[in-house]
């Protein structure tokens, strides 16, 4: 269980269970975080519903990304106007257009990979 549960946006979020978006969404909730999945279409991850539009969420610490760097344009604003404190970079998401406008807005940028933060206690 997390010391302190962090909401989480998790951006590219899938409902097929061999996507790594689902696999951080299940982890996220075990260790105790509120997850607000995001994802193309409508759907669930166990009882986390997967939303296609772009809430207005308070208090998020994390977006973690599971979309690629001309995917994640479309986003940029929203993912701006939730005022993370930090966005995770998982690989093959690295982005330096988002990772610079992130840090212009005072938000860290780090790449890494959630489910490895999550098993080795640095999420």
């Amino acid at each position: 269980m997390a010391d302190t549960p962090k909401l989480t946006v998790v951006l590219g979020a899938s409902p097929h269970p061999d996507r790594y978006s689902y696999l951080a969404v299940t982890r996220l909730r075990a260790h105790g975080h509120p997850v607000l999945a995001i994802g193309q279409r409508d759907g669930n991850i166990g009882d986390t519903p997967i939303t296609a539009a772009h809430p207005q969420a308070e208090g998020v610490d994390t977006v973690t990304l599971y979309l690629n760097p001309l995917r994640q344009q479309e986003y940029y604003d929203y993912i701006l106007s939730l005022k993370p404190k930090r966005i995770i970079f998982n690989p093959g998401t690295e982005n330096p257009e988002l990772i610079q406008l992130a840090e212009a807005n005072g938000i860290k940028a780090q790449p890494a990979c959630t489910l490895v933060m999550l098993s080795t206690g640095q999420y």
